[in-house]
């Protein structure tokens, strides 16, 4: 099999979440504000948004947003709020992560430059309480974007991975058939599951989340991105 496009995982694959805990910080101090409910109350409430998000993700490959976050707040708080109060909410959860992003993970730049300089290459990407938008921000500030031709998101495109969509969208744009892909991601049930279903190859990427080392069914198994880059030519000659 050709492979004649290489298409990357955001988070756990080019980004490790360094930050996570400042952004719930702010999201936790900017619903108390808005809301008047006590911030251990806030702080709750969002933890526990944040495990229904993940589970709905990997069990039905829905992608909740910021919305979503803000409505389940409410529901689970008793809050009405006003429009204006509810989309300034929508608006401080998403955009959090440009006040504290994520750190790239080490050699993820030079893998991304390395791969475009011998094939398109593209984000596939799942979101959640960062929205597609925002990454990109992340993705030029650190250098990245430059070197991508396409860019999918999952708040985006309405589906998530593993659905088959996600990567036929992307060799659409990228000019070439899903099975002439090569994904990397960190996830199996999204990543290596989602890449399998159009027939192409797959790469685990284990640097920050190795939980699917030992089971994995993925073609290509990466440690590390300086991994990535000794396979790379055997792969993409």
């Amino acid at each position: 099999m050709t492979i004649r496009a290489i298409t990357f995982d955001f988070w756990g694959t080019l980004f490790r979440d360094a930050n996570g805990d400042k952004r719930h910080g702010l999201r936790v101090k900017a619903l108390a504000e808005a809301t008047g409910i006590p911030a251990e109350q806030a702080d709750r409430s969002l933890r526990e948004i944040m495990v229904y998000f993940l589970q709905k993700h990997l069990e039905t490959q829905h992608t909740l947003t910021p919305s979503d976050a803000v409505g389940m707040v409410c529901a689970k708080n008793n809050l009405e709020l006003d429009e204006k109060t509810f989309a300034y909410l929508a608006q401080c959860f998403g955009a959090a992560i440009l006040e504290h992003p994520p750190e790239p993970i080490t050699s993820a730049l030079k893998a991304v430059r390395t791969a475009a300089e011998r094939v398109p290459i593209a984000i596939i990407s799942d979101t959640g309480f960062s929205p597609g938008r925002h990454l990109r921000v992340v993705l030029e500030k650190e250098g990245f974007l430059a070197h991508f031709s396409a860019l999918t998101f999952s708040d985006e495109t309405g589906i998530a991975k593993p659905q088959r969509g996600m990567f036929d969208r992307t060799a659409e744009k990228l000019g070439v058939a899903p099975h002439e892909l090569w994904h990397i991601g960190d996830l199996e049930p999204t990543d290596i599951v989602g890449a399998h279903q159009v027939n192409s190859k797959a790469g685990l990427f284990t640097g920050v989340n190795n939980r699917y080392a030992e089971t994995t069914r993925a073609d290509y198994v990466l440690p590390s991105w300086r991994h990535f880059l000794e396979v790379l030519p055997t792969v993409v000659p």
